[in-house]
């Protein structure tokens, strides 16, 4: 490892290269300008080459400085993610559970306090994100996610197939609710990234609803819009169906439509936690059978198990 300059070194040139400016440089680093042109002369020297070519009071990164700033800049990017990794492992009580945001808080979280009760053992550490994330390289001991169930490297169970439901908030339209398809679909709505074609044709309409207004690609956010009173939305049953239940939201139209991306339970392939993640699973299965009885007596039955 004799060939790698110090790491201050590195860092300094790079911050210059990618900002354009000694002072730019030094103020994100916390040193002083003279302490970034210290640096990068100590780096040049231990090269022999030329980084940066002064002009007047500025400076230019020369073409092997540039081609140079570039490999630094994905090796530092390297030592970061790896260094975030080794930072966020999970403590040995800890069960580390991926979920979408949206799931995670309106469905998982309100059924969580039971699987702490069983297991008060188990540390429960959720993490969120939209993104698709590699589970095995996250240390993650289990994931639920919304897809085909054909992720590569992970063992896949079903959890349970979703709808799409329009809901509002009692007080919209100072309660004057929407009733029939065509006063719904020309209601002000708050929409997400989702298709209101299968509901309309489900509902027997033969129209194009306009994407105009409020959007968002965060259901956490079209809701807390909805419960505002600032519109309706059409979102997953899973999201609404415990606020619908306590009067939260009240659900417009018996009219419903398949979502098109069931929920999976997805296992990583490592052998940490084998225990609290058997435990986990098999709440889940519990919860999921629970859940699909209070929508439709016995539906559960139809759902494949854990």
């Amino acid at each position: 490892m004799s060939n790698i300059p110090p790491i201050t070194c590195l860092r300094s040139f790079e911050a210059v290269a990618r900002l354009g400016s000694v002072t730019a440089a030094a103020k994100e680093l916390h040193v002083t300008h003279s302490a970034i042109s210290q640096q990068i002369k100590v780096l040049e020297e231990l090269l022999g080459a030329t980084l940066l070519v002064r002009e007047g009071r500025g400076v230019r990164v020369s073409e092997d400085g540039r081609l140079y700033a570039l490999q630094i800049r994905e090796s530092l990017g390297g030592i970061a993610e790896a260094t975030r990794l080794i930072k966020t492992q999970p403590k040995a009580s800890e069960l580390v559970v991926a979920v979408v945001p949206s799931f995670g808080c309106h469905w998982l979280l309100p059924r969580l306090p039971r699987f702490r009760q069983a297991h008060p053992h188990v540390s429960v550490r959720l993490q969120a994100s939209l993104a698709v994330s590699n589970l095995n390289r996250e240390s993650v001991d289990v994931g639920i996610r919304m897809g085909k169930g054909d992720w590569e490297g992970l063992d896949s169970h079903l959890l349970f197939h979703d709808e799409t439901v329009v809901v509002a908030a009692p007080h919209f339209n100072a309660g004057a609710l929407p009733q029939s398809p065509e006063e719904i679909v020309g209601s002000r709505i708050i929409f997400n990234m989702e298709s209101w074609q299968p509901w309309c044709q489900a509902a027997g309409l033969d129209i194009d609803v306009p994407r105009s207004g409020l959007c968002s690609n965060d259901s956490n956010l079209v809701l807390q819009a909805v419960r505002l009173g600032q519109g309706i939305a059409l979102e997953r049953r899973s999201l609404v169906h415990d606020a619908i239940r306590r009067g939260e939201l009240v659900q417009l139209s018996d009219y419903t439509a398949p979502y098109p991306f069931p929920y999976w339970l997805v296992l990583p392939n490592r052998e940490r936690s084998p225990a609290r993640r058997q435990a986990f699973c098999g709440w889940l299965s519990d919860e999921v059978e629970a859940y699909l009885n209070e929508l439709n007596p016995g539906a559960a039955d139809s759902e494949p198990g854990l």
